[in-house]
């Protein structure tokens, strides 16, 4: 026995040099890449979201694990399209976690984008609805990085702070998100044409092929990737037009170690800077992209990875300038040191959710004239003057212009400002504004401006803004906004606008996405938040109530319903409406005693509310009941009815539930039993439970 223990003692150390502790589990990653330049009517048209977009799916291929099939890339898409991308990449994620193993998923989202969430052409998409489609992914992490506009404005919902970054380390164990955004809540992101991408994207790219790589061991990690995007996007914003961008981050992250985004040596060819080589290294491929950039600082190597190929690496250092070029091949790493380089001989950026004013291009000189008083253009007292003449008081007995208008401008025919107005522009026959309107518009025929609006636009004919509206557009005809409509628009004909927050008061009401109300005969929306009153209603998306005799919602309920009832043996019903909220058309036949038909047909107004596979449908109908073949009604009925029902399948249900019935005859006369289960006295009013059983198409 002895003996026995003994040797097993002098085993130990080889079980367990034979039975290592097991490795980190696999690690399979997903990720979702969007590129929009198309942010809508009111903004202006990016020209390197898509670009970036695929930027960051080629590094994340090279060097983040990232498999070809498990990379989605949805570019110039619309809400349906990100929506789809989002749920390709759910149950792609979902079909792996069945197999074990460990999962990440990343969604990195390139376009405009406001305070309020994601806009994708004439669509939007909240914060809020990315926060709940991020945390329906399976996945152990969940990283999303937004390069738009006020994207910080997402991590702000849950604390992030306008600050340097700081990151919780994360390793194979940790589990969370983490969500990264190019800007703060209050702020525009830019892009550059030097750069041919925007900003943060270039820089954080840049710091994933190895300018991150702090600790030279060959890794980005998550930390290490975004201190120098927030690092490099501060100092090369600060002196844009546009001002500094701070980006900013939501962590919630449980774990230990580092979560590594990059695998600098994966890569089969890649570059080493030599350890005394300093100064801001910008690298471009051969056709002349700018491929990253980094300042190298002297003391210690770095690596970095890229494609193999033909390069040209510049040097900025101490205010001279020096070049050299390189070529990159497979299965090879290239070192670059100081005498590789040899001696050579204002930018213009666009905010990514800013209007045309974002533009970097320096302004034409103004002059500037309290008073101008004329004719016609060319006949006025700002014609004496060269170049572009701003205002404060304009008068012209036919057609007054001016550059910028900073009071009051009154004209018979009209009046014209090449750029923006604050104040008044008023005039008979029309007012034009070549940007921004802070004030009134007010004319019997037309106004428009090509720029924003806060104040509003009066007039009985048109009605016309390129930007956002913020106040109030009044008109007989048409009033049309391109952005976003932020009030009331007013119309006895036509309201349209691209976004609405407020309320649409017209015969006919058009709205990309509003949020509010429409009221007038016919209300469309593509996606409708709050109210919509009217004949006929149609949305796309709907999240409220429409109110009317016919209301269509993409999202919706349409329903057919064949049911038995205590009052007709067959009985049709057709409801559709929003998810909650429907209206209800009814007809159904049968035969009184002694073989007389008798039919009726209704209207009404009803609520659902859904569990899963059950659901429960309370409405109200009124109906007119006819006996025989007269077309005259004599008897009126309102029914009371509540349904529960179980979904069998997407288009089929078994429905049943009591009813309310109170009938009332409308020519005084007793009535004839109108349901087997009413009583027997033939009075003028009868009420009694009734009941419905039958099936949901």
């Amino acid at each position: 026995m002895k003996r026995a223990l003994f040797v097993s003692l002098l085993l130990l150390p080889l079980l367990a040099a034979a039975s290592p502790d097991e490795g980190p589990p696999p690690v399979r990653r997903f990720a979702l890449l969007v590129g929009v330049n198309d942010g809508g009517p009111s903004r202006v048209r990016l020209r390197y979201a898509v670009s970036d977009a695929k930027a960051v799916s080629q590094v994340l291929g090279e060097l983040g694990g990232v498999l070809p099939g498990d990379r989605i890339l949805v570019l110039d898409a619309d809400r349906a399209a990100l929506e789809d991308g989002m749920n390709r990449l759910r149950r792609m994620i979902d079909a792996a976690k069945s197999s074990g193993g460990r999962t990440e998923a990343l969604l990195y989202y390139s376009g405009h984008s406001d305070e309020e969430g994601l806009m994708l052409k004439q669509d939007r998409l909240s914060y809020r609805e990315l926060r709940q489609a991020l945390n329906a992914l399976t996945s152990d992490v969940r990283i999303a990085i937004l390069d738009s506009c006020a994207s910080g404005a997402m991590a702000r919902q849950k604390g992030g702070v306008r600050r340097p970054a700081f990151l919780v380390d994360a390793s194979s164990s940790v589990r969370g998100h983490a969500i990264l955004t190019s800007s703060s809540e209050d702020e525009v992101s830019q892009e550059s044409d030097r750069i041919g991408g925007s900003y943060f994207t270039h820089n954080l790219v840049s710091g994933l092929r190895g300018a991150a790589d702090l600790s030279g061991d060959g890794r980005v990690t998550l930390n290490e990737a975004y201190q120098f995007a927030f690092n490099e996007t501060l100092a090369r914003t600060e002196k844009t037009r546009a001002g500094a961008q701070h980006p900013a981050y939501d962590i919630d992250l449980a774990g230990s170690g580092d979560l590594v985004m990059t695998e600098l040596r994966t890569n089969t060819a890649g570059l080493v800077l030599a350890g005394p080589l300093d100064g801001r290294l910008y690298v471009r491929d051969a056709p002349g992209n700018l491929v990253m950039e980094l300042e190298k600082r002297a003391g210690r190597p770095t690596e970095l990875a890229l494609p193999p190929g033909q390069y040209t690496v510049t040097r900025e250092r101490q205010g001279g300038g020096s070049r050299a070029s390189f070529a990159l091949a497979e299965g090879r790493r290239t070192s670059l040191g100081e005498s590789d380089f040899s001696p050579m001989a204002g930018e213009l950026t666009v905010s990514r959710g800013g209007g045309a004013m974002a533009m970097g291009a320096p302004a034409r000189e103004h002059s500037s004239r309290f008073f101008n008083v004329g004719l016609v253009p060319l006949l006025q007292t700002n014609s004496v003057l060269e170049g572009p003449v701003d205002n404060n008081l304009s008068l012209s007995l036919l057609v007054g212009s001016s550059a910028r208008l900073r009071g009051v401008a009154l004209a018979l025919l009209g009046h014209w400002a090449t750029d923006e107005v604050a104040g008044a522009q008023l005039s008979v026959l029309a007012n034009v504004s070549g940007a921004d309107v802070r004030g009134l518009q007010s004319s019997v025929g037309a106004n428009w401006a090509s720029g924003s609006i806060a104040g509003g636009q009066a007039s009985v004919a048109f009605n016309h803004a390129r930007g956002d509206v913020t106040g109030v557009q009044a008109s007989a005809g048409v009033n049309l906004v391109q952005g976003r409509m932020r009030g009331i628009q007013g119309s006895v004909a036509v309201n349209w606008a691209a976004m609405a927050e407020g309320a649409q008061l017209s015969l006919v009401n058009v709205g990309g996405d509003v949020s509010g109300a429409q009221v007038g005969l016919l209300n469309i929306a593509r996606r409708m938040r709050g109210l919509q009153l009217g004949l006929v209603n149609v949305s796309g998306d709907m999240e409220g109530v429409p109110f009317g005799l016919i209301s269509v919602a993409g999202n919706g309920q349409f329903h057919v319903e064949v049911t038995g009832s205590d009052l007709h043996p067959l009985d049709l019903a057709i409801k559709l409406g929003s998810k909650s909220f429907y209206t209800v058309f009814t007809g159904g036949y049968g035969t009184l005693v002694g073989g007389e038909a008798r039919w009726s047909m209704g209207l009404g107004l009803g609520g659902h509310v859904s569990f899963d596979r059950w659901f429960i449908d309370l409405d109200a109908v009124g109906r007119s009941v006819f006996v025989g073949r007269t077309a005259n009604s004599n008897l009126l009925l309102a029914q009371l009815r509540l349904l529960g029902g179980f979904q069998i399948a997407p288009r089929f249900a078994v429905i049943a539930g009591p009813s309310f019935n109170t009938a009332i005859s409308l020519d005084g006369a007793p009535m004839q039993k109108v349901s087997f289960m009413s009583g027997e006295a033939r009075g003028e009013l009868e009420m009694w439970p009734g009941f419905q059983v039958g099936l949901r198409f």
